[in-house]
């Protein structure tokens, strides 16, 4: 059942966004990387997730927050179908952290889609970045870190409403970065904030 449900939902997902798909300075790729993009909507996991090559949907697990995702069947059924890695932001603990949940989950195979603003602003405008991407960096070193800009999400699902309005939406995934040797955390939220800063731009300017 699920094997079925799965192209459903992703094609479902296309079809409210109207998403199109940039690489820009990258390609599609199947070692493990985090995919971390500005968010808008509770739809932006779903569609980023769907948008990618179907070879990669099942290698990439998205991270959201558990009290919105766990908030009855069907959410559940449908964070089940695109292996969502749930965080409960109210129990957070020292001895088990997100980070160390989405290391282990993710294991040697598998990559992350991350949002790390933490909650969503419906206004467009990004939030600075929360620290756990620096941990998540520091602590896996060899994972690429994909900056993605969504665009227009955040009218395709407006704040509110139960069900999306069709609307067409752009995903721009940008060229890979690293945590380099000596930077501070600052430093590296800073410049990933400002590689997604530069995907909205270059959309703006080719629009």
């Amino acid at each position: 059942m699920k094997s079925l449900s799965v192209p459903v939902l992703a094609g479902l997902a296309k079809f409210f966004s109207g998403a199109t798909v940039r690489w820009v300075g990258c390609e599609p790729d199947s070692c493990q990387r985090v995919y971390f993009a500005n968010h808008t909507s509770h739809l932006d996991a779903l569609v980023l997730w769907a948008s990618l090559p179907k070879q990669l949907r099942s290698i990439t697990r998205p991270v959201a927050a558990k009290d919105y995702w766990d908030g009855g069947p069907v959410r559940r059924y449908v964070s089940s179908l695109f292996n969502v890695i749930l965080i409960d932001r109210k129990q957070v603990k020292a001895h088990n952290s997100p980070i160390d949940m989405m290391i282990r989950e993710i294991g040697s195979r598998d990559s992350l889609i991350v949002f790390p603003e933490g909650s969503r602003n419906p206004t467009g405008e990004m939030r600075d970045f929360k620290s756990g991407m620096y941990y998540l960096a520091k602590k896996r070193p060899d994972l690429e870190f994909m900056p993605v800009y969504i665009d227009n999400l955040n009218r395709v699902m407006p704040k509110g409403e139960f069900l999306p309005v069709p609307l067409l939406s752009c995903i721009t995934i940008g060229p890979p970065m690293w945590l380099e040797t000596g930077e501070r955390k600052q430093q590296f939220l800073s410049r990933a904030r400002a590689e997604i800063v530069k995907l909205k731009e270059q959309d703006s300017n080719e629009a």
